[in-house]
């Protein structure tokens, strides 16, 4: 049994439209979470051990953060196809991808947008904010998906990234055509409709 626990306009709307994509059964848990404006608070029902999201419970094993989240349900399901296997040309892509996320393209995404100026990225190893935007938009014009022809678990999680940095980011077809291709696939719809009617995957919180 699989069971996600979900915020509304979270990080873990990026985990919904992976449920989704898996197309296995799973239940969803809607709780409060502290959000970054001050509202909301912890929940008691939150398993995750900070009280955020997302949080996954599969027969009774607790896993957490997104990256880990896509790894853990790519390598359960393999049937889905969402994730390289062991052995898989693409898996290294895949593995370097699904680190370098949370690594880098969230911290650094999120430090330009708090307009932390005078913090020096490469201070942190994060490397320079362009570099990173460039090495995203050459995975994307190479495309259509992060590793090339084959749709995979990162894409819930770019997709997240470049809605969040919208406004940051500099204006070129290939991410608005990344955008639309991914927004267009049924399983996004999907999931924008199971949060809540609220506009699906925004600003993390």
């Amino acid at each position: 049994m699989l069971t996600l626990f979900h915020a509304p306009r979270s990080r873990s709307s990026r985990i919904l439209f992976l449920m989704e994509e898996l197309g296995e059964p799973y239940e969803l848990v809607r709780v409060d979470i502290r959000r970054a404006d001050g509202s909301g608070a912890a929940d008691d029902r939150d398993p995750h051990p900070d009280k955020k999201v997302p949080a996954l419970i599969h027969d009774g094993l607790l896993v957490t953060e997104s990256a880990a989240i896509c790894l853990y349900l790519t390598d359960a399901f393999p049937g889905a196809d969402l994730g390289p296997a062991v052995g898989d040309p693409l898996r290294g892509a895949y593995l370097t991808w699904l680190s370098y996320f949370p690594g880098v393209i969230e911290p650094l995404f999120t430090a330009k947008a708090m307009g932390w100026e005078t913090f020096n990225p490469r201070q942190a190893a994060w490397g320079e904010f362009d570099a990173m935007v460039q090495r995203i938009m050459t995975a994307l014009k190479a495309g259509p998906y992060v590793l090339g022809e084959r749709f995979s678990a990162v894409d819930p999680l770019m997709l997240s990234a470049l809605m969040f940095a919208d406004k940051i980011l500099p204006p070129d077809g290939a991410i608005d055509a990344y955008r639309q291709r991914i927004m267009a696939r049924p399983a996004f719809q999907r999931a924008i409709a199971k949060d809540d009617n609220a506009g699906g995957m925004q600003a993390p919180a």
